[in-house]
């Protein structure tokens, strides 16, 4: 019972009704668009993809959209790599496992993002893969005197000419040229290469340190 001067709860007011037909179209639309949805949940970045079309039809197998997509993409993929691994022929064999792999997932491709960004993260993880698969080799490449790395002085004593970046950065010894591209060229963070490459933090930052400070004798032993 109320006391006086107690105000009771409010009542919503009463807005407008509507009627039963145009209720009736306003569920029809909503459940026609939420089976659009479902029909092609990312329609948006689909239609934005200037390689939809090619992808859907490699996905029902169609090889020649497959070897358009190769055309358009194999520079991209093989450059990612050989920054990684810095020795061109074994670039050029994990191009090509790249593109394999590529077209075993191509059925499972769901244009959550641009086709081209998934195919160059997957390249880049196929030299990650390849990087951890010769963890121990790695291992002793990075122990090498820094003299070992820098460019061969002629009879001369001069060093070679035309060391430019890229041809510095093949040189470094592998683990570090990782850590370089992934955190100066690809802007990873130091957590997430270790977990990449199977290292400690400390680790990932002691190699780029490294790398670093071997370009920077290595270009300037170049100049």
């Amino acid at each position: 019972m109320r006391t006086c001067g107690q105000a009771g709860p409010q009542e919503p007011a009463a807005g407008p009704r509507l009627n039963p037909g145009a209720a009736r179209r306003i569920q029809m639309a909503v459940m026609s668009a939420l089976l659009a949805v479902i029909d092609n949940p990312h329609e948006g970045p689909e239609r934005d993809d200037p390689d939809a079309g090619l992808v859907r039809a490699a996905a029902a197998g169609e090889m020649r959209a497959f070897e358009a997509l190769y055309r358009r993409h194999a520079g991209r993929v093989h450059g990612a790599i050989k920054r990684l691994v810095g020795v061109d022929a074994r670039a050029e064999e994990l191009a090509q496992e790249a593109f394999v792999r590529a077209w075993q997932k191509l059925s499972g491709f769901r244009f959550e993002s641009a086709f081209g960004s998934w195919l160059y993260r997957l390249a880049v993880n196929t030299a990650l893969m390849d990087l951890r698969g010769r963890a121990g080799a790695e291992n002793l490449e990075d122990m090498m005197p820094v003299e070992d790395v820098l460019p061969a002085a002629d009879s001369h004593g001069r060093n070679e000419l035309g060391m430019d970046l890229q041809r510095a950065v093949d040189r470094l010894p592998p683990r570090a040229r990782a850590v370089l591209v992934l955190h100066d060229v690809e802007g990873w963070r130091h957590e997430d290469i270790a977990a990449e490459l199977g290292m400690a933090v400390g680790t990932s930052k002691a190699q780029l340190h490294r790398a670093r400070g071997l370009l920077r004798r290595m270009l300037g032993a170049a100049a």
